[in-house]
């Protein structure tokens, strides 16, 4: 028969005396590993902090130039708005002369239709009527003279 070995364990003081010695390890190097980051970054840094300003100051910079150029160009911008007011009043205009216009021509049919001095005026315009007793005098329409055909014919 074999006979096993025993193994003795260790108290649990010993196992946290060392987990604690291997944590101060590993916080030891994680230490020097950051001062050495810290000092590799220090120069950056340090010159971004001197200049900290004047990028803060040149972002706030481009930040206007592009809201003005959005606010003047873009989409919904005053140079759009603009166009679009000028049209609106350019059709309102055209509506309000088209409704004058319409007026006219609603009073001129109403007159047409109720007064008896208008029925007459367009009867004796357009179709030449007369009262009885009155003579019409037509002109005849004014002849044009043809022109030659050719050249040869102006000479």
């Amino acid at each position: 028969m074999r006979r096993r070995k025993l193994r003795i364990l260790e108290q649990p003081e010993h196992r946290l005396r060392s987990l604690a010695e291997r944590a101060l390890e590993t916080q030891g190097r994680a230490e020097r590993m950051a001062g050495l980051a810290a000092a590799r970054l220090r120069p950056a840094l340090t010159l971004l902090f001197a200049v900290r300003r004047r990028l803060a100051t040149a972002a706030v910079a481009l930040l206007t130039v592009w809201l003005l150029v959005h606010v003047m160009f873009g989409a919904n911008g005053t140079v759009v708005y603009q166009q679009k007011k000028d049209e609106y009043q350019s059709l309102q205009k055209e509506i309000d002369a088209l409704q004058k216009e319409n007026d006219g021509y609603a009073a001129a049919i109403n007159s047409l239709k109720t007064d008896p001095k208008t029925i007459e005026k367009e009867a004796r315009e357009q179709l030449h009527y007369a009262r009885p007793g009155e003579v019409i005098f037509v002109a005849p329409a004014p002849m044009v003279p043809q022109r030659p055909l050719t050249d040869a014919a102006r000479k």
